[in-house]
């Protein structure tokens, strides 16, 4: 393994220490108080919980222990090290920060804060290449096996823990909890792919030289030209495509709306840029 990989595997590792610790606090801070079965592994021992009192953080390890095991035996190498840290790590921190005096038990509050914490938290430890185990390994064992695709049968073990609340909790709490599983998923995504940070502009012109001079002296930016033909008027024009930061953005529209005013632009997110400029620096590999 030379430097770039253990450096690597060093950032994964950290990445999937720190997620996985919101993880466990958005339980014990929001979910647990709140009564909140919200799928999962987590799901399960809040139930147990309140049926039997019984501990959270045993709970999880007990469960995930015989999944990582059957998991390791059925996948291999596909659960690594990685996963490793993250499906203990989580119920060690539940343990570790079970007393924690800072408790939510609103179930709304619970749901919207700690949906959004237990997504940071997932989407930081998915950005690591790691896993919390639990349901999402039981998913992917069942694919294997039976065919079923990795996200349907985490929709069923999931639809089962939280269909199985409503017996033990009720149903208001339920939906507070089918809310939290929601906010969790998008937050996920935001994490995982930055949708608000980065735009990518399209801009449909005639005076692809003066747009091309206007981007370059406004943002410092580069383009790629497209080019297109205009389905009313049949003319031939350019298509420029550029990718920004979001200030960059309204810096531009700034100036097309002064410079260019009859220029058709499009403003679209951009979910995850990589390359020079965005996850390298603007000059990485030029000689200056």
């Amino acid at each position: 393994m030379n430097i770039l990989q253990k450096n690597r595997a060093l950032d994964d590792a950290l990445k999937i220490i720190i997620g996985a610790t919101l993880v466990a606090l958005s339980y014990n801070v929001f979910l647990l108080p709140s009564k909140l079965a919200a799928g999962g592994i987590s799901g399960i021992s809040t139930i147990l919980f309140e049926m039997y009192e019984l501990s959270p953080a045993y709970t999880q390890m007990l469960i995930n222990i015989p999944i990582f095991i059957i998991g390791w035996i059925a996948l291999g190498k596909s659960f690594s090290w990685k996963t490793l840290i993250g499906t203990f790590w989580v119920p060690f921190i539940i343990w570790l920060s079970a007393d924690i005096p800072y408790t939510v038990t609103n179930p709304l509050l619970g749901a919207i804060y700690g949906g959004i914490v237990l997504g940071t938290g997932l989407g930081i430890v998915y950005k690591g290449n790691g896993s919390t185990g639990g349901t999402a390994a039981i998913a992917q064992i069942v694919k294997k096996f039976t065919g079923i695709s990795s996200g349907y049968s985490q929709l069923i073990v999931d639809g089962f823990v939280v269909i199985s609340s409503i017996i033990v909790f009720s149903l208001e709490l339920t939906l507070f909890a089918l809310m939290a599983i929601y906010i969790t998923s998008k937050t996920i995504d935001i994490v995982q792919l930055r949708t608000s940070a980065t735009k990518l502009i399209m801009i449909i012109t005639e005076e692809e030289e003066k747009i091309q001079q206007l981007i370059r002296d406004g943002i410092d930016r580069g383009i790629t030209k497209v080019r297109s033909v205009g389905g009313y008027s049949n003319q031939d024009k350019t298509m420029i495509l550029c990718v920004t930061e979001q200030q960059e953005a309204v810096q531009l529209k700034r100036i097309l709306q002064k410079e260019e005013p009859t220029t058709f632009v499009i403003f679209i997110n951009a979910s995850e840029i990589l390359g020079r400029g965005f996850s390298l620096d603007k000059y990485y590999g030029q000689k200056l």
